[in-house]
């Protein structure tokens, strides 16, 4: 099975081209913004597709070629594919066709789930491997719960962060719930639903109420240290959060969190499956979401 060309981004009956590639969504590969469920940071997010984490980054385009197999050729023109996302997410038409000159790899299946299929092609599959070739890329199960689960779960806390603060609120009980993350594409949002309630000063409560949880402070000490050696670049993020603010994200071995600069922060932890604990503003957090967005990784 040859490699696709990224030459097309839509197909109709009878006119498949078998070595071209119809375009279905894309993502960026770079230090400020990747998929998160492919790694804790952008080297170890690279370093499973097999790329070098070259500071330029990479553009990931995913579509089915003219047998409806599945691939991911990755590009190094990252501008183009950034400009098609961007015209996508506001609802414009977009022809992202990379030149054949740009592509860095093209590797069978998708690493995120994609929602939709080309039309006039069979239904999405991984392509007939040949010798040598890698195991098809596939996105985590959402049937389960581990560290891409729980990435994906606080990359949904921050794109509806919104929501989640009301929950805070209105002053439930308990911990808030993430319904099992799923990707629609490569820069849509997963979805889940729960409830939330304030936890403690700085830190969280567990599931029952009112203790603090060891594993938020394991991960706000550990968030601490990332002031005193830099972790891997990407660890941690900072993007726009409406006037003077900043979202934040930052994860470490076991943990996510996600918190606005002028409020609280939320935690998700690979040893509480589907919860969100709250991280109350406190005395001590301001000074560390100040220190962590001061180090932090922005879009160029």
């Amino acid at each position: 099975m040859g490699e696709p060309e990224p030459a097309a981004t839509g197909a109709e009956h009878g006119d498949a081209d078998d070595d071209a590639l119809y375009v279905l969504t894309a993502a960026l590969l770079t230090p400020a913004h990747f998929p998160t469920v492919l790694g804790d940071d952008y080297p170890a997010a690279c370093a499973a597709l097999h790329l070098e984490p070259y500071a330029e980054g990479y553009g990931l385009v995913l579509g089915q070629d003219g047998r409806g197999a599945r691939w991911t050729v990755v590009v190094d023109d990252v501008s183009l594919v950034a400009v098609a996302i961007a015209s996508w997410d506001c609802g414009m038409e977009y022809d992202l066709s990379p030149d054949e000159r740009s592509v860095v790899a093209a590797l069978p299946g998708w690493p995120l789930a994609v929602a939709t299929s080309a039309p006039g092609l069979p239904a999405p599959h991984d392509p007939e491997p040949e010798e040598g070739d890698p195991a098809p890329l596939a996105p985590p199960d959402d049937e389960r719960w581990g560290p891409a689960q729980r990435r994906l779960g606080a990359d949904m806390v921050a794109l509806q962060w919104s929501d989640w603060r009301s929950r805070m609120d209105e002053g439930g009980d308990g911990v808030a719930v993430v319904a099992g993350p799923a990707v629609d594409g490569g820069h849509d949002g997963p979805e889940g639903a729960g409830s939330a309630a304030p936890e403690g000063d700085g830190a969280a409560g567990n599931a029952t109420g009112h203790a603090p949880h060891t594993g938020v402070r394991r991960a706000l000490d550990e968030l601490s240290r990332y002031l005193e050696q830099a972790p891997p670049v990407g660890r941690v993020r900072s993007s726009f959060a409406g006037g003077e603010a900043r979202m934040l994200r930052a994860d470490g071995p076991g943990w996510s969190l996600v918190a606005r600069t002028d409020d609280m922060a939320f935690l998700l932890l690979d040893d509480e499956p589907h919860e969100v604990l709250p991280v109350t503003r406190g005395p001590r957090l301001p000074a560390l979401l100040e220190a962590l967005d001061a180090m932090a990784v922005r879009p160029s």
